[in-house]
């Protein structure tokens, strides 16, 4: 038998606990010894919970009891969750973890202490909520040599972005009515402002390409200045606003990782990823460009990706299961400033002053376009050089555009 706790009681927690009860004859059957949840740690009390009779307010009890198996780190954060896992993990115990925060900015920390203890720390969920992403990166996918990782990460803002494009809402309705659906939280600032995206492609980084990615290292934009005039302006050229993480592997190895907004052509496959979903895609050498594509988000499918990652603990209760990449350090990462792109851009000015500056830009017309507003697309250049080229206009939005 394996015994399993569980760390926060949220929607996640939840999910896990009912998918435990719910197939647990199934997961019993396909680790070969029953999985059984034991303690829920939680600071409230859960009177109407099928569960309540499992829940506990000391975390020193799961950590003191050597019956415990494996604990489920569903609090969020990383300050009580990191301190939490700590002591999990030197109390001999695996950890499994939905929490994106945690292991964007303390990995390479956990696993190597999971090592030591001759334990696994498995955080399939952190990324991709449902979607199997971080096991066929390091396992699947590992004859490749990957050079890019690139995906919508985020489902709020995909749903934004999509009732924006789909609807004509404003950015703001548009998030009103994704904080109504419970997409968004009522402080959607980690998903509007790019953060929770930093997190995911930094995970996604260091598993590609075997270096901790911390995520003060990724330059990240959000989508508060996307507007519905950039959704015409992109339309009118065949393209969608979509807010993109990129990770790609440099020839001399370094990492360059950012996210930001991109007008991706509508015939690409992350131009139809549409609502809460995400999409992401990975380059290798041998395999081409592999997609993986379902909710990011959610209780159950999140759920799912935790439970699977508790049965392959189990499994690997003798043997430890790993997931390992290397240390973090400000020379594992480059600026993407180098890259080049075709660039949109909407300002205050007029067409000549573009075609005299930029005459091989390609200007852009909307219905609806407001007097004295210009938009178009650049030749490829760097930022630096988009800047410069739109100096002398009031510039509004400068997205890159994906090709």
């Amino acid at each position: 038998m394996v015994n399993v706790a569980i760390l926060g009681f949220g929607t996640v927690g939840s999910g896990v606990a009912e998918v435990l009860e719910k197939n647990g004859a199934h997961i019993g059957q396909k680790v070969s010894t029953p999985v059984c949840l034991k303690y829920i740690l939680d600071v409230r009390d859960f009177p109407d919970s099928p569960f309540a009779d499992k829940v506990i307010h000391d975390f020193r009890i799961i950590e003191e009891d050597p019956t415990v198996d494996i604990v489920v780190e569903t609090i969020g954060g990383a300050t009580v969750a990191l301190d939490f896992t700590r002591r999990a993990l030197n109390a001999g115990k695996s950890v499994v973890s939905s929490n994106k925060e945690l292991v964007a900015e303390h990995g390479y920390e956990l696993i190597q202490l999971a090592a030591q203890k001759g334990v696994s720390y498995l955080f399939e969920a952190s990324v991709g909520g449902g979607i199997p992403i971080l096991r066929p990166l390091s396992q699947c996918l590992a004859a490749n040599e990957l050079t890019e990782v690139c995906g919508i990460l985020n489902g709020t803002t995909n749903y934004i972005l999509t009732r924006m494009i789909r609807g004509g809402l404003s950015f703001e309705a548009a998030l009103k009515e994704a904080q109504e659906k419970g997409y968004a939280e009522q402080d959607p600032t980690a998903d509007i402002e790019g953060h929770d995206a930093c997190r995911k492609i930094c995970i996604l980084a260091a598993i590609a390409f075997g270096r901790h990615v911390y995520p003060r290292q990724v330059p990240t934009e959000g989508i508060t200045g996307v507007t519905l005039a950039d959704v015409a302006y992109a339309a009118s050229c065949g393209r969608k606003i979509k807010l993109l993480g990129r990770a790609i592997r440099e020839p001399d190895g370094r990492i360059c990782a950012y996210v930001a907004p991109h007008l991706v052509d509508e015939e690409s496959p992350l131009a139809g990823v549409e609502d809460v979903f995400n999409g992401i895609v990975v380059k290798g050498d041998a395999i081409g460009d592999v997609m993986f594509y379902g909710r990011g988000a959610g209780k159950l499918p999140t759920a799912s990706a935790v439970v699977a990652d508790v049965m392959d603990a189990a499994r690997h209760i003798q043997s430890r299961k790993r997931m390992e990449w290397g240390p973090g350090g400000d020379d594992v990462t480059v600026s993407p400033d180098h890259l080049v792109f075709h660039w949109y851009v909407r300002a205050e000015g007029e067409p000549e002053t573009v075609r005299s500056s930029l005459p091989h830009a390609e200007l852009l017309t909307a219905p609806g376009a407001a007097e004295g507003e210009v938009a178009f697309l650049t030749p490829e250049m760097t930022r630096a050089q988009a800047e410069a080229a739109a100096k002398g206009l009031k510039v509004r939005s400068l997205f890159r555009v994906l090709e």
